[in-house]
């Protein structure tokens, strides 16, 4: 099934065929710039957006955060706004996108927000009393707090029943006399107390209350309006909103009166039953958790979407988290962000995707790269493509990174940091090779928006089930992605995925921009409450002709099919439609594309073993070609038959084209000679003045006083080539470096950081010469170049260039503590650096593995010819 808005275009191979090798701008991968203080220099922003623009970054979002210097000009002062206005100038003149957060630090709030607009939660005191009558004054423990409603219940030890509301008079609240104990409950409305996380020096106050639009109007007149002019408009590629991490917030001034206007009924006289199970408490706990998604979506996202809509500027968000936001909360906003990796799950990642698959947008972000491989500086290329990866195979095709620290070219030691990896920017050794990263990165992005997503299975989100087990008094979270992740479990999307299907999200909402009869599948998992238009629509499914599965969910409609727990999921899928790949390794992910005539699939191997396998695709075309997505090229093509013989080192990825036709043919190869390049090698450490003899494998690691060096070294040996078949025709030469080996070393990463599970044959880039011609960079595997134009007859040099990360210096580097001590105590503690104890964990610098020459004869095989449209859908 494919979906997406209507107008979008369907290009044709041809136009794919043409843009794949130099794709437009637009896909390059963005970087969050952190502003720390705000403390900038005009200076060293040009220095760093020229940087990222000459190293194949397409742009930033600009993100404010705490200090690390002296500030004297705060955030929203004339000074910090005229430094914004010279950075998104100097964006333009490079061609780089400039995207702002309205705000600083996370969640929206600051100064401005007076305690009337300030998020605020409900407080329950829970008090044992005996059957004497009471008058209580109403007593307020702190600022702010307001007793909204009061209860009684008899019974004692917290088994008390048939609770009633008590009225609250003159200040006092009146407790008649009864029969034996009792249990009183107030219920307060009080303010969450959280102030702006990370929040730069000038930025400082509580969070505003995001189900109140007078709250979002006031920052926008504060903070997002200044901010907007001084970038300009006109400049700006979009304004931004981080993530939702107002913790606790479940009430707001109108609650009351908003309840009753949509749920017409008076919420008050039954508030207990959020923290009270008794019959009707789970309806009672689904329309109010849904009055506050509902209230979330109309007074703060669409309240910013207008404003910014009002200046020509679209609104991007990550609407997940607290407050509830289901996945169509999405639809109130202009572009829509994910961030978290694992494909075969459900990570923020695809929430986001599926709200742009059901919503018509054709570009969906994630933030990529959070905590990779902490941390700071420890990310390599590979880790960044392998983290992407993950990104792809969730529905995103564009990557914004975290990120690129602002650092003054003065600052001690290894230079500002954010206190959570990465440290995307020109201070690592293996920067290098940051512009074939990114070019790769920008051309998966790009022919990831061409065509229509092919995602054929409908994962319905359970929203009634996870309100009802919201709340104080059920867990105390409000996350309802959160819960949703939780309530559907592992399971379900990896047996989806290992089907060779892929998925959407669908909730309630989502149901009203679908036709049934396109739907093939719907799976419904562990559903125990499906409001009656739910219902409704997943019957008009199966009355057209799809599938509805039921997994263990009594809620399901008549016609589902109906499993007792998620074993047969596999098989039930199976029986009620074709899977849309087979042949697939576990590990091995596929996201698909249709063209108007053409499927394009890329096919990934996320596991650190090389995988050999037959990809079977069920569109019946009769053609195929394999594209590389590193350097742009058609690499081979053929007819499918049986399907497509692949082999993908770790982390690696290819492009498959089905059509009518194929352009190109393929070839076979067998190997010649093979001479192992083991000695003699030579050494020179940047900044020395010679080199020293050295044996392959050589960690720097290992190496007298290089244990904490940062940089690149030069490895050079001389190979006569006298007796070599250098003259005969079809003959490549291949440099060889070696394969991965699969870790053996310890993760030394937090569970959410991800990292690349291999040790590479290069710690961790090369830059390959033969007789002092460039050949390539070498970052990801496979680790092997054609150096068969630059050999010749007799003596050549072969130099080897290796650049490490600067996890190394990291590691030895006093300053990064200094630098949070003095901070803590010049404006508080803002932040505390993570990890930093592991940098040195896992890393490995050098060439680690002996080279091989490689002689390989290769035969051409003709391309094929054929033409004419023979794919069914």
């Amino acid at each position: 099934m494919t979906r997406g808005d209507a107008s979008h275009a369907i290009v044709t191979l041809d136009e794919v065929r043409r843009g794949f090798p130099a794709p437009t701008p637009d896909a390059r991968p963005m970087m969050r710039w952190w502003w720390f203080g705000p403390t900038v220099d005009r200076t060293e922003l040009n220095r760093e957006l020229t940087a990222m623009a000459a190293a194949g970054i397409g742009g930033v979002e600009v993100a404010f955060v705490y200090p690390l210097a002296p500030v004297t000009d705060g955030f929203g002062s004339s000074v910090f706004l005229g430094h914004l206005r010279h950075a998104a100038r100097r964006a333009f003149e490079l061609g780089l996108r400039f995207d702002v957060t309205l705000g600083s630090g996370w969640s929206y709030g600051g100064g401005h927000i007076s305690p009337d607009l300030a998020a605020r939660k409900l407080h329950w005191d829970r008090r044992e009393i005996t059957g004497a009558a009471f008058e209580v004054p109403v007593a307020s423990a702190w600022p702010g707090d307001e007793l909204v409603a009061a209860f009684v219940g008899a019974g004692a030890s917290r088994e008390p029943s048939a609770y009633t509301e008590l009225p609250i008079i003159d200040g006092t609240i009146r407790i008649p006399e009864a029969q034996g104990p009792r249990e009183v409950l107030l219920a307060y409305a009080r303010l969450t107390g959280q102030n702006v996380k990370r929040a730069a020096a000038g930025a400082e106050g509580p969070i505003l209350d995001h189900y109140c639009a007078e709250a979002a109007a006031e920052h926008i007149r504060c903070v997002a309006e200044p901010l907007l002019a001084a970038a300009m408009p006109e400049l700006v590629g979009s304004v931004f909103c981080d993530s939702l991490e107002v913790y606790g917030a479940d009430w707001t001034r109108d609650a009351f009166d908003e309840f009753a206007n949509r749920r017409s009924y008076d919420l008050r006289p039954r508030l207990y039953q959020l923290i009270v199970d008794e019959d009707g408490a789970d309806e009672l706990r689904r329309d109010f958790y849904r009055t506050l998604t509902e209230l979330y979506e109309e007074n703060f996202v669409a309240v910013f979407q207008r404003w910014a809509a009002g200046h020509g500027v679209p609104f991007r968000i990550q609407s997940y988290g607290e407050p509830p936001a289901t996945v169509s909360s999405y639809r109130f906003a202009d572009a829509y962000e994910g961030e978290g990796w694992d494909w075969q799950g459900l990570p923020q990642t695809r929430w986001a995707s599926s709200a742009a698959h059901l919503y018509g947008k054709n570009v969906v972000s994630a933030e990529a790269w959070t905590w990779v491989h902490s941390p700071s500086f420890r990310a390599t290329p590979l880790d960044l493509k392998a983290e992407a990866h993950e990104h792809f195979l969730a529905g995103v095709n564009q990557l914004v990174g975290h990120g690129w620290p602002y650092s003054p070219r003065d600052a001690p030691g290894s230079g500002w940091l954010f206190y959570a990896a990465g440290a995307l920017d020109d201070r690592n050794p293996w920067w290098p090779a940051a512009p074939e990263l990114h070019r790769y990165l920008q051309r998966v992005c790009w022919l990831l928006r061409q065509g229509r997503p092919v995602n054929d299975v409908l994962i319905y989100v359970p929203a009634s089930d996870v309100y009802a087990g919201m709340g104080y008094g059920i867990g105390g979270q409000l996350n309802l992605y959160d819960g949703v992740k939780r309530h559907i479990g592992p399971d379900v999307p990896r047996i989806v995925r290992a089907t060779g299907l892929d998925f959407d999200l669908l909730d309630d909402d989502g149901m009203a921009v679908l036709r049934p009869q396109d739907v093939p599948v719907v799976v419904v998992p562990f559903t125990m409450a499906l409001p009656e238009a739910s219902r409704h629509w997943l019957e008009e499914v199966v009355a057209r002709g799809g599938a509805v599965i039921a997994v263990s969910s009594p809620a399901a409609p008549a016609g589902s099919v109906h499993l007792p727990d998620v074993t047969g999921l596999g098989g039930a899928l199976h029986r009620v439609m074709r899977p849309d790949v087979t042949g697939l390794p576990e590990g091995v992910g596929v996201t698909h594309r249709r063209l108007d005539d053409a499927d394009v699939y890329l096919v990934v191997n996320t596991t650190p073993e090389r995988m050999d396998f037959r990809f079977t695709p069920s569109a019946a075309w009769p053609w195929y070609e394999e594209w590389d997505a590193g350097s742009g090229q058609a690499l081979r093509g053929g007819h499918t038959g049986e399907g497509v013989e692949l082999s993908l080192h770790p982390y690696q990825a290819t492009v498959i084209v089905l059509s009518g036709a194929t352009k190109i043919g393929g070839s076979t190869q067998d190997e010649l000679a093979r001479h192992v390049l083991d000695g003699p090698w030579r050494v020179r450490f940047s900044g020395d003045e010679r080199a020293e003899p050295v044996t392959l494998p050589h960690r720097w690691e290992d190496h007298p006083g290089r244990a904490a060096y940062s940089g690149s070294a030069t490895y050079e040996r001389d190979i006569n080539l006298d007796a070599a078949p250098l003259d005969q025709p079809g003959v490549r030469i291949l440099l060889d470096f070696g394969d991965c080996a699969k870790s053996g070393r310890g993760s030394g990463v937090p569970q959410h950081s991800f990292r690349a599970r291999v040790e590479p044959p290069i710690g961790v880039i090369a830059e390959v010469a033969v007789n002092g011609e460039p050949c390539t960079v070498l970052w990801a595997p496979p680790y092997v170049v054609d150096v068969g134009w630059h050999l010749r007859r007799g003596r050549n040099t072969l130099t080897v260039t290796v650049y490490n990360t600067a996890a190394n210096a990291l590691s030895a580097d006093p300053t990064i503590q200094a630098l949070e001590e003095e901070n803590t105590r010049r404006y508080g503690q803002r932040f505390r650096m993570q990890d930093l104890n592991k940098a040195a964990d896992t890393v490995a610098s050098g060439l680690l593995a002996v080279p091989t020459l490689c002689f390989m004869s290769v035969r051409p095989e003709p391309s094929a010819s054929s033409s004419g449209r023979t794919a069914t859908e």
